[in-house]
């Protein structure tokens, strides 16, 4: 029989025991649950596992365009493959909305849910188009009657391959980790716009707009932050000249961290052919790079292959209906983008006719 000094020390390293055994347990079943993050953090902060406190929330799918054939074309492949994957199971794909910044309705207003809005005033871009992107979420969002709560900030290049679940988690949206957005290779560039005493370059997410899923509220307060941080940038020689072509992107994840918001960086979101070899379990297919290849199957990427598929040769109509395949040995990441733009272009009606320039 324990003595009463002991009985206490007892009973504490049973309590000690029983929450190891609670907390392993715990681990073990929710491993890259993000409350064990938050709880803890031992992990990766922004990484977690598909499946959240919002899995059965739906979000609007929102893709920013123009009036342009090139856009055009995309944006009806786009949206044939949303009306396929959109009510299958696991998917929380709510409506679609193909917002068009040029200020003028087009020919597939009775094809695709359109919103006319306002391009950025005449010489504001500089020729940059991409520019109006933050602007024609601002008037979106204000003009507009959104469902939703979420939003998934979409672009025209983008094939949903799978259906896509919400992946945000509350209030903490869900982006892209793009290899190329690398703030603190950068850092001189990013404190002119995210001076130190906001915190460490480590607050600026590796992303872009597109692809995130975020609250509308939460989009609602970062979309002015974004556009005015992009022009600033583009204002700024030294970091248009740097940036370049990825400027809105990296005003995008600095507007983001102005307010305090960090992006669970989900791999899994979408592929980027000839790069990504695999389809697996991903959602979205992004088609912004060429396929090059010889007959041999193999990738001549910078050098026009003997196959190839490449957006930027439909620059001034669509692609022809029935492209052939690429050869054998091709990735079938590849092969599946093919497939589904043949796919498209054969059910899609006056394909060949409607997206002329």
């Amino acid at each position: 029989m324990p003595s009463s000094k002991s009985l206490p020390m007892l009973l504490l390293v049973l309590g000690l025991l029983f929450v190891t055994y609670n907390l392993v347990f715990m681990i073990k079943h929710n491993k890259g649950g993000s409350w064990i993050t938050d709880e803890l953090g031992f992990l990766d902060p922004i990484k977690m596992m598909i499946g959240s406190e919002n899995s059965n929330s739906k979000f609007h799918v929102a893709v920013t365009a123009t009036d342009a054939v090139y856009s055009q074309w995309q944006c009806r492949i786009m949206y044939y493959w949303y009306n396929k994957v959109k009510d299958m199971p696991g998917s929380r794909m709510g409506k679609f909305t193909r917002i068009v910044h040029s200020g003028r309705p087009d020919q597939l207003m009775d094809e695709i849910p359109t919103f006319v809005v306002d391009p950025l005033p005449s010489g504001l871009d500089r020729g940059y188009v991409v520019l109006n992107r933050p602007w024609a979420f601002v008037q979106w969002l204000e003009k507009a009657n959104i469902e939703e709560e979420y939003i998934l900030m979409a672009e025209p290049d983008h094939i949903f391959v799978n259906p896509l679940p919400n992946l945000a988690n509350g209030t903490q949206p869900a982006g892209y980790p793009f290899f190329y957005i690398r703030p603190a290779k950068h850092e001189k560039i990013i404190r002119k716009f995210y001076p130190k005493e906001k915190g460490p370059i480590t607050d600026v997410d590796p992303i872009g707009n597109s692809p995130v899923i975020i609250q509308k509220s939460l989009l609602e307060e970062i979309a002015p932050t974004w556009v005015n941080v992009s022009l600033q940038m583009k204002d700024d020689q030294e970091t248009d000249d740097t940036f370049g072509w990825v400027l809105e992107m990296y005003a995008y994840a600095v507007a983001s961290a102005l307010h305090g918001v960090r992006h669970i960086l989900q791999d899994e979101f979408m592929l980027q052919p000839p790069w990504d070899t695999d389809v697996g379990n991903k959602f979205i297919i992004h088609y912004t790079y060429a396929c090059d290849y010889n007959l041999k199957g193999e990738l001549t990427y910078g050098k026009i292959g003997e196959w190839r598929f490449n957006k930027r040769s439909y620059l001034t109509g669509p692609p022809p209906k029935n492209l052939s395949l690429p050869p054998p040995g091709v990735p079938e990441s590849v092969v599946r983008l093919v497939k589904m733009v043949n796919e498209a272009t054969a059910n899609i009606p006056e394909w060949d006719s409607l997206n002329k320039s």
